[in-house]
């Protein structure tokens, strides 16, 4: 069992920044791919970035590339998401979700790949 708390949502203005962060439970935490997905009000929950096991591979949905990273620190158990230019569009609540091995990669940017699921953090960007 794998339990996710995120932390780091807040209200910035368009071109700020945040980071957040993920803490997960669990001694197996290093060999799960770990996934953001964000949810607007209104809008089905979408896919943001995702990380494999060892942080060799990273992926992105398109409207992020470039201005977020994702990152991961297996010794603290941790994922983050620094979100860097943060536009309105931005506005959601995001929620960090961990893919139990053997990772789906193939499938990383489909909800349902993913077994476990934080409470999620709001991040609000002004104009």
């Amino acid at each position: 069992q794998v339990q996710l708390v995120e932390s780091g949502g807040g209200l910035v203005q368009a071109g700020g920044s945040l980071r957040l962060s993920c803490a997960a439970s669990g001694r197996t935490f290093s060999s799960y791919a770990m996934g953001w997905f964000r949810q607007a009000p209104g809008k089905e929950r979408e896919f943001v970035a995702a990380i494999k096991w060892g942080s060799s591979s990273t992926y992105y949905t398109d409207s992020v590339k470039g201005r977020f990273t994702i990152s991961r620190d297996n010794a603290k158990n941790t994922v983050y998401l620094q979100m860097n230019s943060l536009k309105p569009e931005d506005t959601a609540v995001y929620y960090c979700a961990a893919d139990r091995p053997p990772t789906g990669w193939g499938s990383i940017t489909d909800a349902n790949t993913y077994d476990y699921w934080g409470q999620g953090t709001q991040v609000t960007v002004s104009s």
